[in-house]
């Protein structure tokens, strides 16, 4: 399968789908930190929502009208659609972000591809587009953390719980509020392994990337292996 995973600079996705064999490209406005430039796409998203695109990977190489796309999974960001940044909502409605955001993430479903996921925390989108069709946590996929994820789904079977663990602990804030430590004070940790704050711009990197777990079921149970599925073609 070719498939494109939007707004992933993780790569995350991307490595279990080309584990298995298929042509998975990453593209983010950043460079990777999958460490293979070779797969990513550094720029804009929307010219190549449609396929029939041109792009260049960040080794250089340049792809000309590669066709169209047989899945899209994107990752658009979270910031401003997200419940957890509820007190800043009337600001960023006011400034225009949010529609910008809003606006952002209805492109990949109004994308012409007919298998189609869409990741989010849980978010005023469920209000503006629909409700989505599952939400997941990371310990139901084997990693001992909590974080509700929703997937919305077009030409997509849900996703199935593949290793359930227990959740993990919780960290409880001075203000009272717990957060699961693997989704929340464990990710977003610097080189040295010192919690970083809220408001440092490398957390939401940390805290935005797929667990392993909840990545390889995608690809595993989205795609498939390359063998299985030409196997089911026939």
């Amino acid at each position: 399968m070719k498939v494109l995973c939007a707004c992933e600079e993780s790569q995350a996705v991307t490595i279990e789908l080309r584990r298995l064999g298929h042509e998975a490209y990453s593209c983010d406005l950043m460079e990777c930190s999958g460490g293979h430039p070779e797969w990513h796409i550094q720029g804009d998203v929307i010219p190549l929502l449609n396929g029939n695109c041109t792009f260049t990977t960040c080794d250089g190489k340049e792809y000309i009208n590669i066709g169209t796309w047989d899945m899209l999974i994107a990752f658009p960001p979270c910031t401003d659609l997200a419940v957890s940044g509820a007190a800043w909502f009337e600001q960023k409605r006011t400034d225009g972000r949010q529609q910008k955001s809003i606006e952002f993430f209805m492109r990949f479903v109004k994308a012409d591809c007919d298998k189609i996921a869409i990741e989010n925390p849980v978010g005023i989108m469920s209000t503006y587009y629909r409700k989505p069709d599952q939400i997941i946590q990371p310990y139901e996929y084997g990693d001992k953390a909590k974080k509700t994820t929703c997937l919305w789904l077009k030409g997509i079977n849900k996703l199935k719980p593949t290793d359930i663990v227990d959740p993990g602990e919780f960290y409880t804030s001075p203000k009272g509020k717990k957060f699961s430590k693997g989704s929340s004070s464990d990710m977003a940790r610097d080189e040295n392994g010192k919690i970083l704050s809220w408001k440092d711009p490398r957390t939401a990197k940390i805290r935005s990337k797929t667990y392993q777990g909840i990545a390889r079921a995608m690809a595993e149970q989205w795609a498939g292996k390359v063998e299985q599925e030409r196997t089911d073609e026939k």
